[in-house]
């Protein structure tokens, strides 16, 4: 009978049960203090995504250079930090997460250091690419720390944590960028990070826990590591680039058909290296692949969607950036507080039901905000919409993120977690390219039914409301109809903002098909819903009994 109950006692440890009563132990205190680390060293990058978007006129006044350069500020950093994730996560599997985590918080910080201290445009954008690659080094580790020292509902709660943190800093980045700027200068949006970055490490030099022993480096896919930052790295920067060098361009075409080039030469290598950076055969995994494709169609919905419903309240509405920040409250208040609440969800339910709700509110969401698109209609008409949006964000991000890392042995989360990662920003990119051809489509019928205008000056003016810009866009009419052009393009902006929602929509209940057909409880080694590990406590006990009493 004892060694059935050492047999039952064992299985009980694998399914994490042990676990939650160790919470207050050294090993729980260790894990409270690993999740404290990832969430200062990931809200760091996060930040600096949006941050510097404020900026851009102060550094263009102070360094000069030209739009293009000015530009490479935003896209050098978002390119890099996309096109190194998958590479990333995978290292940090033979090499170590700790030192991987490290290192990327060392380059961050040091070039973070470098963004301060520029003299140039030129040097600014090297040190924001170099910035990019720690941040993806950062982002890349988080969620396998996390997994390394917690298990089953604790883990899927400290993810959901670790996630709603860092929303809250995507929210709170435009506002603390504008006061940096106001109340001092440019260079401290990034000086900032140092003194953060040099407390992060020493945190994690003291309290992250030690690396195993590292395996043999000669194994590890070099190749195929490169072959991916490129392919990456490219498609970012034609997604990136793609409306300002025109969608059927020589220089867009050619950049994604070398992108596809590079995609199949990665496949054939990873089908033949004996240890690759993406493991094919984790997409024979229902539940896997759910993951990823989660992952890339609920940023091609929300981030994807994002510019544009802005755009309606700016540029429509004529509501001022710090009104539009205050609005968008509406969203990421209840998203930030239905992320906690999914966390907690997933004891008792499955992750495809919690999931697949949290995108069928986001279409209801979707639904509203694009019906209440309309000058003629009150702006408050769609905050229903907007809380419906931050609701179903919220119930759906916490489980999707945590989907990856627990249909895999802990040894495998940093592969996991990076093929996530990489395709939430792929998604967010290709989200926002079809949107914006959607969106410029639909202002353009509507212009060219109601304005009378030249062919050329038609073409100046769509292009001047897609970025945003009215003024520019009237002052290509004649100023005797400056007034009904005006209107004429509000009105158009609304349309394309409501097409690109209804679409957003679409997108969002597809996902929920996607999570209902996909995912499955059985795939998942840890951090599947309490009734179920009853059922297998239960199993295990009955096989106790009977190794116990063989007769």
């Amino acid at each position: 009978m004892a060694g059935g109950l050492r047999i039952a006692r064992c299985r009980a440890i694998t399914t994490g049960e042990a676990f939650v009563s160790a919470t207050d132990t050294a090993e729980g205190r260790q894990a409270r203090t690993v999740l404290v680390i990832t969430v200062i060293a990931s809200a760091l990058l996060v930040i600096d995504i949006t941050i510097v978007s404020v900026a851009l006129p102060s550094i263009q006044e102070d360094l000069g250079g030209s739009l293009a350069a000015l530009q490479w500020i935003i896209i050098g950093y978002t390119v890099t930090f996309g096109a190194f994730q998958q590479a990333a996560g995978s290292l940090s599997d033979r090499l170590g997460r700790r030192l991987m985590f490290m290192s990327g918080i060392t380059l961050f910080t040091v070039s973070s250091l470098a963004c301060g201290m520029a003299q140039g445009a030129l040097m600014l954008d090297v040190s924001r690419c170099v910035q990019g690659v720690g941040a993806a080094l950062i982002l890349a580790n988080a969620m396998p720390l996390i997994a390394q020292v917690y298990e089953g509902q604790q883990r899927n709660m400290a993810i959901a944590v670790w996630g709603t943190t860092l929303g809250a800093c995507g929210a709170v980045a435009p506002v603390i960028g504008g006061l940096l700027v106001d109340l001092t200068q440019w260079r401290y949006l990034f000086l900032i990070n140092v003194p953060i970055g040099l407390v992060a490490l020493a945190l994690c030099r003291t309290r992250l826990p030690a690396d195993p022993p590292r395996s043999s480096l000669a194994g590890i896919d070099w190749t195929g590591a490169a072959l991916l930052v490129l392919t990456l790295g490219l498609v970012n920067f034609a997604l990136t680039r793609g409306e300002d060098q025109g969608w059927g361009s020589v220089a867009t075409l050619a950049q994604l058909g070398v992108t596809a080039v590079l995609f199949a030469g990665f496949l054939m290598l990873e089908r033949r290296v004996a240890s690759p950076t993406l493991e094919l055969s984790l997409f024979k995994i229902p539940t896997f692949v759910a993951a990823t494709l989660i992952a890339f169609f609920s940023r091609f919905a929300t981030v994807g969607s994002s510019v544009y419903y802005i755009l309606y309240f700016q540029s429509s509405r004529g509501i001022s950036p710090l009104g539009t920040g205050l609005l968008m409250m509406a969203i990421f208040a209840p998203q930030l507080g239905m992320g906690l609440v999914a966390g907690k969800l997933q004891a008792k339910y499955s992750p495809s039901h919690i999931i697949a709700a949290g995108f069928g509110v986001l279409a209801l969401g979707g639904l509203a905000m694009a019906w209440s698109f309309d000058p003629d209609t009150a702006v408050w008409a769609a905050v229903p919409g907007l809380l419906l949006w931050g609701v179903g964000g919220g119930l759906a991000g916490s489980p999707s993120m945590s989907l990856a890392v627990n249909v895999v042995p802990k040894e495998r989360a940093g592969m996991a977690s990076g093929a996530v990662n990489s395709l939430f920003m792929f998604g967010a990119g290709m989200g926002a390219a079809v949107y914006g051809v959607l969106f410029k489509t639909r202002v353009s019928d509507e212009a060219a039914g109601d304005l009378r205008l030249v062919d050329g000056d038609h073409d100046a003016v769509v292009d001047a409301v897609v970025q945003g810009d009215i003024e520019r866009a009237v002052s290509h009419a004649p100023a005797e109809a400056a007034g009904q052009v005006r209107g004429t393009l509000e009105s158009a902006i609304a349309a394309g903002a409501s097409s690109v929602m209804l679409w957003a929509a679409v997108i969002a209940v597809f996902t929920a098909a996607i999570s209902l057909s996909l995912v499955r409880k059985k795939d998942l080694l840890t951090g599947a819903p309490e009734k179920a590990k009853e059922k297998e406590k239960a199993s295990s006990e009955a096989d106790a009994g009977a190794e116990a009493d063989p007769a």
